[in-house]
């Protein structure tokens, strides 16, 4: 099994340090989805939920955190995104988010993308905890990871 990196020798958490490493063009994709009811979805198809355009509202809360993810995640490193892309898909049985992350640095961005999927996903839960009690979110995972 593979060695912890943000541990060191006396098994305490531990920033790693990527200042060695090269500048590489850095692209990660994660998902997720959120189950609503039938009614949930009409609503937000007619953009009738009383706090508003759900899916566009989940997306910028994704692209938001997504730039701040080093501040949530105490070992993650501040990184310069290049690109952010959070889509929400308004499907028969919920929404799917799709975060698509890139950056040029030295270490990968796949937190950010993860952490835009799940913030995406709580924003559709908040806006429509009023009319659905039975949401869940699921499957939240990493798709993709391009080291270039």
């Amino acid at each position: 099994m593979r060695k912890f990196s943000h541990i060191d020798d006396k098994g305490k958490a531990n920033m790693v340090d990527v200042g060695a490493k090269p500048m590489q063009t850095r692209t990660a994709v994660a998902r997720g989805f959120i189950r609503l009811q039938s009614e949930t979805v009409k609503l937000i198809r007619e953009n009738q939920v009383k706090k508003g355009d759900v899916l566009t509202v989940a997306e910028i809360a994704g692209i938001q955190a997504a730039k701040k993810t080093s501040d949530l995640i105490p070992l993650c490193h501040p990184l310069q995104i290049t690109k952010a892309d959070v889509k929400a898909v308004l499907l028969d049985s919920g929404v799917e988010v799709t975060a698509t992350l890139r950056c040029i640095g030295q270490t990968g961005i796949e937190m950010e993308a993860l952490t835009g999927v799940s913030v995406a996903l709580l924003t559709v839960y908040d806006m429509c905890k009023a009319v659905d009690k039975e949401m869940v979110i699921e499957g939240v995972k990493l798709v993709e990871k391009i080291k270039e």
